[in-house]
């Protein structure tokens, strides 16, 4: 039987032991402030809470026996390239390594962190596997490992169970849980797209893998003009549309993409190079703030 979810339980834990929160508590050193100041809000906040605690039910009820149900689990001896990439960004962030499935899907590039803290497992699209590199393997990878390391997978869960045809079973949390979890989740994306870069290595890999992400083809994506891509920025901020982003669980990929180059000057990621200075990271954590910003 799976254990009861206890949220007042999970909100201790994201404290000190003096029961006072602390400014990186539980995350990387990593991580977007932004995705820190919004988690700690979330916390108290009863909708969530209400639907965290339904969600989690849930899901440990029927949604997690029906995603396990249609995949293969990685190991040492099932997809060992695959498992070596799970195991280098696990030591790359030194933390336990996750466990991690294969689904098939050929829809879409893309992969998944879903559970809870104590429990929690990364599903990855056949497709993802199909269409990417090791190294753009890696990051993507790295990204679901980011999510495990900054205890973004019970409200991550939440949102992904609120956002599909079960939030039928929470129409009266829906709501107002949604608006706050998508403004958290654009910024936990910004931490974790950090932490893909952190396991890939290499910043053109992880634009690289980022745009395959937005036009899903890497024939495509071979003959893109990032700098280009990257002027549809300003075409994002332009008119009452951009409005929209606020119902998006991610930030629009061109932000994503300069955020992190805005990071890989800084000197927390120069330093994981063994390179001395970059500029500052809350320096740096103010200027993605103003970039994935909705208005």
């Amino acid at each position: 039987m799976a254990k009861r979810f206890d949220f007042q339980s999970y909100v201790a834990r994201r404290k000190d032991p003096a029961g006072k929160a602390t400014a990186h508590a539980g995350f990387a050193s990593y991580a977007f402030s932004g995705d820190i100041r919004v988690l700690r809000t979330l916390q108290y906040a009863r909708p969530v809470r209400l639907a965290a605690e339904a969600t989690v039910r849930a899901f440990n009820a029927w949604s997690k026996s029906d995603l396990l149900g249609q995949s293969v689990r990685v190991s040492a001896r099932q997809y060992p390239h695959l498992y070596e990439i799970v195991r280098r960004c696990s030591e790359t962030l030194d933390i336990p390594v996750p466990t991690v499935y294969v689904r098939q899907n050929f829809a879409s590039i893309n992969a998944g962190t879903y559970g809870t803290e104590q429990e929690s497992f990364i599903l990855i699209n056949s497709l993802t596997v199909d269409q990417l590199s090791e190294d753009e393997l890696a990051f993507v990878i790295g990204h679901e490992c980011g999510h495990i390391q900054n205890a973004h997978v019970t409200y991550g869960t939440v949102l992904q169970f609120l956002t599909s045809f079960s939030a039928i079973f929470l129409r009266w949390v829906v709501g107002p849980a949604r608006l706050a979890l998508y403004g958290w989740s654009r910024r936990a994306e910004i931490t974790c797209d950090r932490a893909g870069l952190l396991c890939c290595g290499d910043l053109d890999v992880a634009t690289r893998t980022l745009v395959k992400l937005a036009v899903g083809s890497r024939a495509l994506t071979e003959n893109i003009d990032i700098d280009a891509y990257l002027e549809q920025n300003q075409d994002i901020r332009e008119g009452i549309g951009r409005i929209s982003e606020y119902w998006k669980t991610h930030p629009y990929l061109p932000k994503r993409v300069d955020a992190l180059r805005r990071f890989a000057e800084s000197d927390v990621y120069r330093a994981t190079l063994k390179k001395s200075g970059g500029v500052p990271l809350a320096e740096v954590d103010r200027e993605v703030e103003k970039i994935i910003s909705v208005l």
